[in-house]
């Protein structure tokens, strides 16, 4: 079968632009050649879909390729910037949409066959497109972005226009398509819903409106929809109030409460899958349930169409795959396995069938051609692993899925010659250059060899099981003689490569770091192999080479360089150790001891250059010679050329870049994978270096580069190494291929391979021996057949067999010696079975293994300290579950619940637990109770401030209404409760009428409860006295019962005496003490516990045994009974003792004898009448206790029934004010939902106030732009009637007969164009409905359609040729203006629609805000009624009541008010008619006092006149000061004294400071009088020095004068002039600032005297 895949180069769009390096900056191109893409394989599960009607199309990796189903050649098409991301095709336009997965994503548009981009689509996505959809007909093209967006987008792809967008925020989709007959519908399918959009379009304008589908429930039911948060009715219950929505009911507000939705409401829907348009706009949509819908795209509604099973044709789809894989499996002669139904991920319409693709295969399914399912293109759908060339290398190459599929290509054009699934999960793959097979690396540590000498059947011919450990990659020699295989753990595996020897394994080496990577150079002039293995040491952070060689000798001679357990041996392969100074990820070695590393902690290339000095012993670090800067990111990995010229380098990034291995300069780059899809897994060179393959990690893409510029000194230099090794290796491959023909196919068996795998400790444990007591044979533990046994574990196996085989005799021997010793062992045990206890020996002392003993009792120590240890955690968490309880049920509480019961009834009383009141709770009581007393006295004074003296009868009926109430309020009846005669005070209570607000009713909540708690105390503290008294009378019983007892024993009576005492549910905190007589078990005692009892034992024993060997003790037992004076008590126990002759006979008694008996019988008599009287009254005295026991019990008794049945009534009064707080709870809860249900109504009002202006807004546009377009409408209709008016006189030159037939062919038009189908049998959807851009295609097809009319054979006879190109040109025009105007009227019509649709939308938010209104006016009334219509608790008689009628009014409007309104009523109207009385009698007085009121008006006159005459007077009197005081001042004569007494006390206080001022002067005289005495005394010497200057100024005057300085003179008279005047002028300053100085002084004393007059 023709595979596909392969591809050839695309043309101009398949070159590939420059690509970028890490950071965004561009890679220079100075690259000496070129590299193109040759082929591509591979397939994605995205999408697929037809381009035309023979191409289909899907994305791989950084390609979309296009295989033609009839020739199956494969074109490619590389994106530009990476890996394709979303992807879509259209067949109808031939164009193909696919976007990049970089950041902000571009969506790409291009044409085919042409394979040109028409244009880049660049929206505001910031990661990733999931989905496109182009629409079947018009330049529409719809896409949905990621995180973080979530987008749904319709573009113009033609004109390059974003129409319209939506944001969908976290909603995944499935599938997105556009409806074929209406291009403005779009079908939106998530996981679990479906969406319709519609686009409305206005002229320029498009929005989306969402649509959403109601899908049936998992059972296929379509349940109706229904509003929660605007429920059809209200239903009203009196008691438990309006039915609100769940949403107020849940306390949402905010959007929350508009899709709130409760859990029992919920009913998970169907999941859609798959769905398809229909002529009739409808889509069907299949579910994973085994439903099909058809959802009406107009109503948005979904039925259900299918309930049953699919058809078996259908199911032939999805069970193709599986079908075709046991077809191959039963053709090999394997056994069959049920594999994993492949998932049909995508599927379409084209020509005469259907086509689904899944699990990397597309198939095809014609109904008319015998209806069976053809396989159009079968890859694997599993990522590549590895691909390597097949010998020689120029021809053919293979490669391997991780699914264990291994396909072979042509290496030409990519075709696929065949494939052979291994059904193993692969890890490494690799081809042998000494031979055409191909060895496979598995994850169970087994290696595959293939057989691909035909290329068209390649088989498997052995199998090798190396280890348990996952082969990580396999390495041929250039030689072809080694296959070295990584594993992981350092294990690395050397086996021949060649089938001759049938790929024997050699032996393998065990390294102590992780291995990261591997490279083997070929040395043929020595006949060596060197490999280099790169080691990954965590201690130091650095990378480590470890270099051992491989001889040819090592396959001739191996058990000279191998040990046993076939190991080599470290000397024989040479192994050195270098130690280099960066961590690397990757590393190669060229011949000359050059080695190239991948950092991994920097983006570079290390060189080094490596010492054969160094070896293992002393290793050393080496430093890189020369660091090469990387462009790429990522971990990476480095490959040689097979001529060692060229260093290819590849990296997460998915780009190749190859250098020169000398200069390290870049040779050549090619981006052929993207850092999304994992970068590059693995590249290989061909042999002669044409050819370069590569693999993505997770893209699933194959890419084959061939160079498409490079010197031809490359080329040369790669093909003359190619050819030298092929004539090395022509002899040895051809000898190897006959062997390898001739080898049997390996039978394949999948269940063996998937079976358990025997680990290498089964193998270890087999050296293990087991000896039974009867024959002492050895039993092997290993039973893994060679087969199933890895390779490793059988050379374990044969050493230890060898070992057994080399010391059987000395076994045998240990054997007998063994048995001897055993049959002794038992004689002496039964010997010492028949000696005596003292003399036998215990049974551990018969045990020769002490070691064996040792290690028992070890382990059992082990084990009971493991149990005690686990006891012990175990009883922590009980006790610390015990702590946790006793806080919260015993510690915390103030009252413990405890419980009084009777003594001789089944009655029983229990307390009320009460937990002390916290902080919190005590200030918030104290807060309500002051908040309580506040409003009370604010009540009083409201009261107070509305009395009037003129109300003095409304206020006497006011205190008699208040005295009612007072009655009233005593009466129980409406306070519903019985709490004031049970300890609560109910006066603090709000009245139950006035609970209005939301605090009144917190705080009558919180008074509720503390009344409560006052009633609990109240019964406590009798349950108190009670409990007391039961402990008082429990008392009182058990000493009566002392003394009971000391009559029983008297009497010697075998009486049974009550004892009462107090239970557990009495004494509660008895059970949180363990008493020893409740431990049922021996307590356990340690050797120092035991040790501590026996000496504290040793004393109390010897004062015991000294107490009994007391001489006087004894002596008074035996004489006295123990008792020095004998009591009354004892008189029933004394005995008088017989005469000693009584024993003689009677006959022999002499006269005293029998005197004496006589005396005794006396003795005896009386000795019996004072027992018999003492015994009565004991017997009396013990029926008297018995009785008053019996009566104070049982008057107990009755004194707990009492307490029991106030219990009752406390209990009753418990629960009315429990109920008084049900109620106020719940009406706090309803008040508070009827808040939310209104705070939600207005949040939802506002939103719809928005939209109501945001639509009213596009009415009020859409209404401009439709009058602005129907004016340009009417201007093209009018244009088009004078373009036909006015063909006559254009053409008035024509003659008549040739203008009429011209006119008639003006007016005739070509029939419309039929658009090609994308079918060819018939359009599947119908005729589509137009619309304004189909007109457009419609006026180009007809403007192509009138070409054919305007050929010049279609000119009637006659007319020039001249005039029929101006007619042409005419009817053109023509035509183009009446396509206009229908395309005009097309849009009209679309502007009016959507202009009606916005109307509707209007009044529909308009009903919704007019409902919104309604819902909030009912709120706000229920809320008023829940404020006025309070709940009433009353408590009413029991028992029956007589009716004086049978008819029983209907209270049904009626309300209830207080009495006290009533009588408030009537008190006022009474006040109003006294008021109405007195207001009569005062109009009666008023009009006789008129005639008294003008006398007196003319008397005041007069006084008037007196009273401004004296005014006068006064005015005329001059006022003083004194006057005005004596005026002012209310009592003048007291102010005068106390005036007078100010002043004596300031005349004081100024003598005394006159007095002080005088001492101060005199002591200032003092001063100055001897200041002038040292003043004179210094006058003095100044005299004396006077004299002695007078002399010297004469002295210098008569110098001055002979020396002639008059000028000098003058100058300095004139300076001394000057001084002075300025001194003056200082002076007369200062005298100036003195006196103003002296001004102000003596004004602020004036001031302050004005204003202190005292001081």
């Amino acid at each position: 079968m023709a595979a596909a895949g392969g591809a050839q180069g695309a043309g101009p769009a398949s070159e590939e632009p420059r690509p970028e390096a890490p950071g965004g900056r561009r890679c220079s191109l100075a690259e000496e050649a070129a590299l193109e893409v040759s082929w591509v394989q591979g397939f994605s599960n995205k999408n697929f879909g037809f381009i035309n009607n023979q191409t289909v199309c899907y994305p791989c990796g950084n390609y979309v390729l296009f295989l033609d189903i009839e020739t199956k050649k494969t074109t490619v098409l590389q994106c530009p910037t990476g890996q394709v991301g979303a992807f879509a095709a259209n067949g109808n336009r031939q164009v193909l949409a696919f976007s990049d997965r970089r950041l902000n994503p571009i969506i790409y548009i291009y044409t085919f066959p042409e394979l040109s981009k028409l244009t880049e689509l660049k929206g505001n996505v910031q990661l990733d497109y999931t989905l496109l959809a182009f629409s079947f007909r018009g330049p529409y093209l719809a896409s949905y972005s990621s995180l973080p967006e979530f987008v749904l987008s319709v573009w113009n792809w033609q004109e390059n226009i974003l129409l319209c967008s939506e944001s969908q925020p976290g909603v995944t989709v499935t599938s997105l398509s556009f409806n074929p007959m209406n291009w403005q519908q779009l079908c939106f399918v998530t996981e679990s819903a479906v969406t319709i959009w519609h686009i409305e379009r206005n002229n320029d304008e498009h929005h989306l409106k969402q649509n959403p589908v109601k899908l049936p429930d998992g059972q296929g039911t379509v349940n109706p929809h229904k509003d929660l948060f605007f429920p059809v009715s209200h239903s009203e219950d009196p008691y438990h109030g309006p039915d609100l929505p769940v949403s107020a009911i849940a306390g949402l507000v905010g959007d929350e409460a508009e899709t709130f939705m409760p859990r029992d409401y919920l009913k998970p829907s169907v999941h859609p899958t798959a769905h398809c348009w229909t002529a009739t706009s409808e889509v069907y949509m299949g579910c994973k349930e085994g439903y099909v819908l058809a959802i009406d795209a107009e109503r948005c509604s979904a039925s259900v169409l299918q309930q049953k099973p699919l058809p078996e044709y259908m199911c032939k789809l999805s069970d193709i795959v599986s079908y075709a894989r046991r077809e191959v499996q039963k053709r090999k002669g394997g056994k069959t396995k049920n594999l994993q139904k492949p998932v049909l991920f995508a599927m379409a319409f084209c020509k005469e069938g259907l086509y689904a693709a899944g699990s990397g295969t597309v198939y095809t399914y014609k109904p008319a051609h015998s209806g069976e399912t053809v396989k159009l293109l079968d890859t694997c759908s599993s990522c590549f692993l590895a691909a390597d060339f097949l010998t020689p290398g120029n021809k053919y190459c293979v490669s391997v899925t991780t699914s264990g599929e291994v396909q072979v290509w042509l290496l030409e054009d990519g075709t696929c010659l065949s494939k052979l699934n291994l059904d193993i999960e692969a890890t490494a793959m690799a081809c042998c250059p000494s031979s055409n097979s191909v060895a496979v690396g598995t994850k169970r540590g087994q290696i595959y060899f293939l057989d691909v000498t035909k290329v068209e059947a390649p088989r498997v011919v052995h199998r090798t099981f190396l280890s348990k450990f996952p082969v990580l990659s396999l390495h041929y020699d250039q030689s072809g003689q080694f296959l070295i295989a990584r594993a992981t753990e350092g294990h690395i595996f050397i086996l021949d490569a060649r089938p001759s020897k049938l790929f024997q394994v050699l032996g393998y080496i065990v390294l102590a770091d992780e291995v990261l990577d591997l490279s083997v150079v070929s040395d043929f002039r020595n006949d060596l192999v060197e490999v280099m293995v790169l080691l990954n040491v965590a201690e130091i952070q650095r990378a480590r080479l470890e270099i051992f060689c491989l001889s040819s000798a090592l396959t001739t001679d191996n058990d000279k360089y191998v040990d046993e357990q076939g190991m080599l041996n470290a000397n024989a392969i040479k192994k050195e150790q270098y130690d280099l100074d960066y961590p690397l990820s990757s590393a190669v070695r060229l011949k000359d001891n050059i080695v190239y590393g991948y950092c991994a902690c920097a983006p570079f290339i290390c060189k080094y250059h490596l010492s054969e000095e160094n070896m293992l012993e002393d290793p050393s670090v080496f430093l890189s010679e020369k660091r090469t800067p990387s462009k790429q990111f990522g971990s990476g990995f480095l490959r040689l050329s097979p001529n060692s010229r060229w260093l290819a380098s590849a990296a997460k990034d998915g780009v190749l870049f190859i250098y020169h291995t000398f200069t390290m300069d870049i040779f050549a780059q090619k981006h052929c994978h993207s850092y999304q899809g994992g970068g590059i897994r693995s590249m290989v060179f061909s042999l002669d270096g044409k050819f370069i393959l590569i693999n993505g990690k997770n893209d699933g893409a194959l890419v084959c580069l061939k160079w498409k510029k490079i010197k031809k000194t490359e080329v040369k230099e790669a093909a003359s190494h190619w050819q030298s090794l092929f004539a090395i290796l022509n002899k040895s491959t051809s000898n190897e291929n006959v062997v390898l023909k001739s080898m049997t196919e390996w039978q394949f068996d999948p269940e063996s391979t998937s079976a358990s795998l025997p680990e290498e400790e089964a193998s270890l444990r087999s050296s293990n021996v087991e000896m039974t007591e009867e024959d002492g044979n050895v039993t092997s533990l290993c039973s893994a057949s060679t087969d199933d046994m890895t390779w490793i574990g059988q050379k374990i196996k044969k050493v230890i067999r060898e070992e057994t085989q080399r010391f059987a005799n000395q076994k045998e021997e240990l054997q007998m010696g063994i048995k001897k010793l055993r049959k002794t062992i038992q004689k002496m045990m039964h010997e010492n079975e028949q000696v005596p206890d003292a003399e036998k020996l215990e049974q551990h002392e018969f045990n020769l293994d002490i070691e064996e003993m040792e290690r028992a009792r070890a382990e059992a120590e082990q084990e009971v300290a493991r149990v005690r240890k686990e006891i012990e955690m175990e009883n922590l968490a009980n006790r610390y579950l015990q702590d946790v309880i006793k806080h919260e049920c015993w510690d915390a509480m103030c009252v413990k619940g405890r419980a009084v019961k009777c003594f001789h009834m089944a009655c029983e009383v229990k307390n009320y637990p009460l937990k002390e009141r916290s902080e919190e709770e005590l200030e918030i009581l104290e807060k309500v109770l002051q908040s309580k007393k506040i409003e009370t006295a604010d009540l009083k004074v409201q009261k107070k401030s509305l009395e009037t003296d003129s109300e003095t009868l409304l206020s006497m009926e006011g205190e008699k209404a208040e005295e009612g109430m007072a009655s009233g309020s005593a009466s129980y009846c409406l306070t519903g409760s019985l709490s004031s005669q049970y300890g609560g005070d109910t006066s603090i209570l709000y009245h139950q009428w006035d609970l209005h607000t939301r605090e009144q009713k917190v705080n009558q909540i919180v008074l509720l409860k503390d009344i409560i708690y006052k009633v609990k105390t109240a019964f406590n503290k009798e349950f108190d006295t009670v409990a007391r008294q039961k402990e008082q009378e429990i008392a009182r019983v058990k000493e009566r019962n002392v003394r009971i007892q000391e009559i029983s024993a008297q009497l010697d009576l075998q009486v049974e005496v009550w004892e009462p005492s107090l239970t557990d549910d009495e004494i509660p905190e008895r059970a949180l003490t363990v008493q020893d007589s409740e431990i049922k078990v021996e307590k356990y005692l340690t050797e120092q516990e035991i040790e501590k009892e026996e000496m504290l034992a040793k004393p109390e024993m010897e004062r015991h045994f000294a107490a009994m060997d007391n001489e006087r003790l004894r002596a008074l037992n035996d004489m006295m009974g123990g008792v020095l004076e004998v009591k009354k008590e004892d008189i029933l126990k004394m005995d008088i003792p017989p005469p000693p002759f009584i024993s003689k006979p009677e006959d022999v008694w002499n006269d005293e004898e029998k005197k004496i008996f006589r005396e005794h019988e006396q003795k005896v008599k009386e000795l019996n009448e004072e027992k018999e009287k003492y015994r009565r009254a004991l017997e009396n005295e013990l029926k008297k206790l018995e009785t008053s026991i019996q009566e104070t019990t049982q008057t107990f008794d009755e004194t707990v029934c009492k307490l029991s049945e106030k219990k009752v009534k406390f209990e009753m009064v418990i629960y009315q004010e429990e109920l008084k707080i049900v109620n106020l709870t719940y009406a706090l809860m309803l008040d508070e939902e009827l808040n939310t249900r209104e705070a939600g109504l207005r949040n939802f009002l506002m939103k719809k106030e928005k939209e109501k202006v945001k639509i009213a807004r596009i009415i009020q546009t859409t209404k401009n732009k439709i009058e602005a377009y129907t004016d340009t409408y009417e201007n093209a209709i009018v244009e088009d009637k004078n373009l036909e008016s006015g063909f006559t006189k254009e053409f008035a030159d024509v003659p008549a007969n040739l203008l009429d037939e011209l006119f008639q062919l003006y007016k005739h038009r070509p029939k419309a164009p039929v658009t090609e189908m994308l079918l060819d049998t018939a359009n599947p959807y119908g005729d589509c409905p137009g619309s304004a851009e189909d007109g457009k295609d419609a006026l180009t097809l007809s403007m192509k359609a009138m070409d054919e009319l305007d050929s010049p054979e279609h000119r009637p006879n006659g007319l020039d040729l001249s005039i029929w190109e101006r007619f042409c040109r005419a009817r053109q025009n023509k035509m183009e203006s009446e396509k206009l105007v229908k395309w005009k009227a097309l849009t009209l019509e679309e502007m009016q629609a959507f202009l009606q649709r916005r109307m509707n939308d209007n009044e529909k938010i308009k009903s919704d805000i007019e409902d919104i209104f309604q819902e909030l006016t009912w709120v706000q009334e229920e809320k008023m009624k829940l404020e006025l219509n309070l709940t009433i608790q009353f408590l009413l008689k029991q028992g029956q009541v007589e009716l004086e009628s049978t008819e029983i009014p209907d209270y049904t409007d009626a309300i209830l008010i207080n009495k006290s309104i009533i009588e408030e009523l009537n008190c006022s109207i009474m006040a109003q008619g006294e008021k109405k009385i007195a207001s009569m009698v005062e109009y009666k007085d008023f009009s006789k006092g008129m005639f008294r009121l003008e006398w007196e008006h003319k008397k005041m006159r007069m006084q008037i006149e007196d009273l401004k005459q004296k005014a006068q007077d006064i005015l005329r009197l001059p006022i003083t000061k004194d006057r005005q005081l004596f005026l002012t001042v209310p009592n003048h004569d007291s102010h005068i004294a106390h005036h007078i007494s100010v002043m004596e006390q300031t005349l004081g206080l100024m003598d005394k400071l006159h007095e002080k001022n005088v001492k101060n002067r005199q002591k200032r005289i003092k001063e100055l009088e001897k200041s002038i005495r040292l003043k004179e005394q210094a006058n003095y010497k100044l005299s004396l020095e006077l004299k002695e200057m007078l002399v010297s100024v004469s002295e210098k005057r008569h110098i001055f004068e002979a020396a002639d300085t008059q000028h000098i003179s003058e100058k300095i008279v004139k300076q001394r002039y000057r001084e002075i005047l300025k001194q003056k002028h200082l002076r007369r300053c200062v005298r100036e600032q003195e006196e103003e100085f002296e001004v102000l002084q003596a004004e602020v004393e004036r001031l302050r005297s004005r204003t202190f007059p005292a001081l």
